[in-house]
Parts: C-alpha cells; structure tokens; sequence
C-alpha cells in the first residue's frame, strides 16, 4: 500500500501521517525515513520540533539523497518524511531530473508499505528565479507520478485531512 500526504507548509500533514502510520502498524514500530539536510539553524529547530514529537514512535533512518537505496529490503511500513526536501537535495547535488524521478519511480514500486509527505507547491505564483521554477515543476511532476502510483492520497490543510482518492 502506497499512500500520500499532500499540502501546504504547516497545513498538518506531518503529524496526520505520522497518526496514520502508527495507527497501521500495531505493536511493531514502522520507520521514519527523514530526508532533510542541515544547512541553517532554522532548519534544525524545525526538525527538532519532528524529532520531540515522534520520541521514540518510529525506528529513523536518515538519508537526503539516496531513497531507493535506503527503502530496499525494509520489511514494515515507512514514513517518508518528506518528499519535497529529498527533490530540494537531489537538485542541490546536480542530480539530473530524469534520474530523480526515475528513482521516485522505482521507489513507488518497492514492496514496501510507504507513507509519503510532500508539499503541494504549485498553488501560488510562478517565481522570478530559474531554480525555484525548476523545483515546482519537478515537485508537480513527482506529485502526479506519486499520483498516479498510491492507492490513497490525502489532501491536508488547517490540521484536516480530504482523501483525494
């Protein structure tokens, strides 16, 4: 089973996924799979905010570039938290868009149960920069394939959740 959490910055869906997850899981603690990168303290108050909220709900494996290979061979449910910074990662590194969302791809495939957050982007205005219009453009593109790929998706703003499909 495949499922996404989409929405806005502070729309909640962190915690409704991290809710959800748990909730499937039972006794057994899933993984949380944390792909941001520490480049300011901001940044890392943010995290640590995640990080006092999951205690110790969740085995964490940290990985901000390579997703398929921290997902194989994984055997209970993950929490990818989130999408939108391992995009943000891969295009800081120079990985080609074609290779991101091949591996996006192949991750969606693995037999694994994923739960994936991303952030909905492309409801505002078209930036004056060429690198934030390739980041939009590449999250709506993993947006649609994650799509297209999870059995449910759940759109999130002010704390609530709409299941999309």
């Amino acid at each position: 089973m495949k499922t996404l959490f989409i929405g806005g910055v502070k729309s909640g869906k962190s915690r409704l996924a991290e809710d959800y997850v748990l909730q499937r899981c039972g006794n057994e603690k899933p993984y949380y799979l944390a792909t941001t990168e520490f480049f300011d303290d901001e940044m890392k108050t943010r995290v640590a905010v995640h990080q006092q909220r999951r205690q110790d709900s969740f085995v964490t494996i940290e990985e901000p570039v390579k997703l398929l290979a921290a997902l194989q061979g994984l055997d209970r449910p993950v929490l990818v938290e989130c999408v939108s910074m391992w995009l943000n990662n891969a295009l800081y590194h120079q990985i080609p868009e074609s290779d991101i969302l091949q591996e996006l791809d192949a991750v969606l495939q693995l037999p694994v149960e994923l739960v994936l957050i991303h952030n909905e982007v492309g409801l505002g205005v078209i930036p004056d920069n060429r690198l934030a219009r390739q980041f939009i453009d590449l999250s709506g593109k993993a947006a649609q394939l994650m799509g297209r790929h999870c059995e449910r998706v759940f759109f999130c703003s002010a704390g609530l959740k709409l299941q999309m499909k």
